[in-house]
């Protein structure tokens, strides 16, 4: 008999690590004296969002060998994320990063993903490639384009699914993982051939399409292969423009800013259940949005991403 194929809400597919936050904000990190540990990572942390939205997820990565990867098996757990497809590498470290934090706009990040990390090691043949066409949302990430054997893997797994379903592509743009930024853009197209919907930030989106300007942004991704692109314009909110005329644009939830890292991953678990309730443009951007304030207005990534009940609340605060 066949093994049956599992079945989820979301499939992510990406970077994971150990996010290591001061626990003093405003203070140089060469002075920080006690930090806290998190799960983070980009694909990880956009299924935790969206679990904690009540959704069936799973990521698709890899960790080292060491504790650092044993914890990030459990918090994934405690989250309730499945963890079926994150694999160990013996040859390298899970990453770990570190912040600074000086609210309420700068958020320096320091990676230390070297020699390579565990997560750039994903395999083509290791994916369950009918899982993944099975998933209702499968979610890719800029990073897993930035080498090999990742890259090969992700382009697999976007021509696997062939559009099944909403397949969206986190423009997600690092340049410190990237040894030249101009070699960044053919693997940018091809992936976004692939793909369904678009979501980057105006820096992201010139990498993808080299223009600037929102509108023209949108244009451009919807030129070159989506169906909905979403760019995030910060503090002027978020542009949304769907293939079929379809436009939201909608301004950002004002929250006192404690660490801003993390809230695109809130955004995209949000932007996730929106797409799968069914929801209008405006409707799912406004709930993202949300989503993405309450995390900006915490310290943590994973361990901050909203229950449903305090998204609709501060949404009912935010309108009344």
């Amino acid at each position: 008999m066949a093994e049956s194929v599992p079945s989820f809400d979301l499939i992510t597919m990406g970077r994971i690590g150990v996010d290591l936050y001061p626990l003093q904000s405003a203070v140089p990190l060469a002075r920080v004296e006690s930090f806290g540990k998190f799960l983070g990572g980009s694909a990880a942390n956009v299924a935790v969002a969206a679990a904690r939205l009540g959704r069936r997820t799973a990521v698709i990565t890899r960790t080292g060998a060491d504790p650092f990867g044993a914890y990030l098996h459990q918090a994934l757990r405690d989250f309730g994320v499945d963890d079926r497809w994150v694999t160990p590498v013996e040859a390298y470290p899970t990453p770990i990063t570190f912040c600074e934090i000086f609210p309420p706009d700068d958020f320096p990040l320091y990676f230390y993903r070297r020699p390579k990390a565990p997560d750039l090691e994903i395999h083509t043949g290791e994916l369950d490639l009918a899982a993944v066409r099975a998933a209702r949302i499968f979610w890719m990430t800029g990073t897993g384009l930035s080498e090999e054997p990742s890259r090969s893997a992700t382009l697999a797994a976007l021509t696997a699914r062939a559009k099944a379903g909403p397949t969206v592509f986190d423009l997600d743009w690092r340049p410190m993982f990237w040894p030249d930024p101009d070699g960044a853009r053919p693997h940018y197209a091809e992936a976004l051939r692939h793909a369904t919907v678009a979501v980057g930030n105006l820096d992201e989106c010139a990498i993808a399409t080299g223009v600037r300007e929102p509108a023209a942004c949108a244009e451009a991704l919807l030129a070159a292969g989506v169906e909905l692109a979403v760019v995030k314009q910060g503090p002027k909110g978020v542009l949304a423009v769907h293939r079929d005329g379809t436009r939201a644009e909608v301004p950002p939830v004002p929250v006192e800013v404690v660490n801003g890292l993390g809230a695109g991953d809130a955004f995209g678990g949000a932007l996730c259940h929106g797409l799968l309730a069914g929801w209008d443009l405006t409707s799912t951007m406004r709930y993202a949005n949300a989503a993405g304030a309450l995390v900006a207005s915490r310290l943590a990534c994973s361990a901050a991403m909203p229950t449903r009940a305090e998204v609709d609340d501060l949404l009912a605060r935010a309108t009344a």
